[in-house]
């Protein structure tokens, strides 16, 4: 293809298609590049290959049969989007859970962060042809997965948040298996640490290479570790706390510059401010209920639902229509692993929803992506596309 160049220069590009069967893509992004040589003049980003219409599937069931569509969203940290979803919901009716189960929804979710973080440093790192890295990432992630399954018995879409509490408490040895894995956790951060630090390949590959300024990123809305890279302090567990997050002793993890190595390393330290999150949680556990008392949301005890015919009505009811919010809409958000995951529900007073609508973190940072690359090298566009951490089931929703 040959194109005019305004200052009277004639290219002969070659347009190439990156994806969606080339391996960092995983086979759910297409980007449709103009090459001269190596480097990318122009570019369009194509999504829609892993598209689940969950916006659309929602309104077939009650709202609880909503939580697994959830886990389909970001499955690299399903919980997360359990809890996001329960608490934009709990929202709508007014209803506070218990503080054992924000404790273990806080615990969950940062766990969850912690994973996803680490899915996306060891992928991202095996782009830029660094393998070793993966197994000491990999490793403590399956040590979680453990976890997930004696919590709720399942490894990747988890389900276990319920609107009004959870599926069910935590298991005994809960508490000591979380401690112990945070230490497997750290172990292989500071390893891989010690491998890339001053590592002159990952360096050069990533210093200066795509940034994104603080300005920019917010004109795209961005949120979540690739805004804070960019410079920008926000975060939804300081600037609208929830869970009791302002109790925490924590700190934002902000970059400089913006580019692929900021965005890498802000990852990096957020998973310790997330460990130690985690412990301080741990350490606050005490015995008491994970349900909230409000018979609108939760099932009664069942003693109760043998002797007393209104707590069997109600467990019938809830059982087989689901939860009924008021008439209204709501919209309500949570810090997930790479920015702000939001819903945006509206209840007609059914016991399924009317719509609901996902906003999804991943959306803003691909809409961004084709601008980024413009002016770098093939070998930039892949190591860029690991570090803003795509996650096609919910960008395509």
């Amino acid at each position: 293809m040959k194109v005019q160049h305004s200052n009277g220069d004639t290219l002969d590009l070659m347009t190439v298609n990156m994806g969606p069967s080339h391996p960092a893509t995983h086979g759910a992004l297409r980007i449709f590049a103009a090459l001269d040589g190596e480097d990318v003049t122009a570019a369009a980003c194509e999504m829609g290959y892993l598209h689940r219409g969950f916006e659309k599937m929602v309104e077939q069931g009650t709202f609880n049969m909503v939580l697994p569509y959830t886990d389909r969203l970001n499955y690299c940290s399903s919980m997360m989007n359990n809890v996001g979803f329960c608490k934009a919901a709990e929202k709508m009716f007014g209803v506070t859970v218990p503080e054992r189960c924000q404790l273990l929804r806080v615990i969950v979710s940062e766990l969850s962060r912690i994973i996803d973080h680490l899915v996306c440093l060891a992928a991202n790192l095996v782009d830029l042809g660094a393998l070793t890295n993966y197994w000491y990432l990999f490793n403590p992630r399956e040590e979680v997965y453990k976890i997930w399954e004696k919590l709720c018995g399942a490894r990747l879409t988890n389900t276990f948040s319920r609107i009004g509490g959870l599926y069910r408490d935590a298991y005994p040895g809960f508490e000591g298996e979380v401690l112990n894995v945070l230490k497997s956790i750290e172990t292989g951060v500071a390893d891989v640490r010690a491998l890339i630090d001053t590592n002159r390949i990952f360096i050069d590959r990533t210093r200066d290479v795509c940034p994104v300024s603080g300005e920019d990123a917010t004109a795209w809305g961005w949120t979540g570790p690739c805004l804070r890279a960019s410079g920008v302090d926000y975060d939804l567990r300081k600037a609208e706390p929830y869970y009791g997050y302002d109790t925490f002793e924590w700190d934002t993890v902000i970059g400089t510059t913006g580019d692929t190595y900021d965005r890498i390393m802000v990852r990096a330290y957020e998973i310790v401010e997330s460990v130690s999150i985690v412990r301080q949680a741990v350490d606050r556990l005490r015995p008491g209920p994970v349900d909230s008392d409000d018979t609108r949301v939760s099932l009664p005890p069942k003693q109760l639902v043998y002797h007393d015919m209104e707590a069997l009505i109600n467990q019938f009811k809830l059982v087989y229509e689901g939860v009924r919010p008021p008439v209204g809409e709501c919209y309500d958000g949570c810090e997930a692993a790479n920015g702000e995951l939001g819903f945006f529900i509206v209840s007609d007073g059914g016991t399924n929803p009317y719509k609901i609508k996902v906003r999804p973190p991943c959306l803003t940072q691909f809409a961004a992506f084709a601008d980024m690359i413009e002016g770098y090298q093939v070998a930039d566009v892949f190591a860029t596309l690991g570090s803003i951490n795509i996650i096609a089931g919910e960008l395509d929703r």
